[in-house]
């Protein structure tokens, strides 16, 4: 059974940081890829970045470029999302979600249509 475990989510305010974790078990890493998607009240669930397990080959949402670095540990087949500099903006379900075999449009990772998601965690950031 696949399974993706979201942790790490949190209350913090604007400008502050905080650290997501995915630790996925039950599927092979190999040409995977995993992400972090959001959805925030009243909104459509957007793609936020996402991982190749293969190559590292990422994929950053405009809004998130410069402020977010996604990592992974693939010996622990854990992905991580490093937030900074918060934004209210940012306040959303944090969900984990993986792709068995990794997507790209040429040689840029895609970030859509994932194959399993994780139960969310929630992102408050205050003003």
């Amino acid at each position: 059974e696949v399974q993706l475990q979201a942790s790490g989510g949190g209350l913090v305010q604007a400008g502050g940081s905080l650290r997501l974790s995915c630790a996925a078990s039950g599927f092979t890493f190999d040409d995977s890829a995993i992400g972090w998607f959001r959805q925030a009240p009243g909104k459509e669930r957007e793609g936020v970045s996402c991982i190749s397990s293969s190559d590292g080959s990422t994929y950053y949402a405009d809004s998130v470029k410069g402020r977010f670095t996604i990592s992974s540990d693939n010996a622990k087949n854990t992905v991580y999302l490093q937030m900074n500099s918060l934004k209210p903006e940012d306040t959303a379900v944090y969900y984990c979600a993986a792709d068995r075999h990794a997507s790209y449009d040429g040689s840029s990772l895609l970030c859509y249509d994932m194959d399993y998601w994780g139960k969310g965690t929630q992102v408050t950031v205050s003003s």
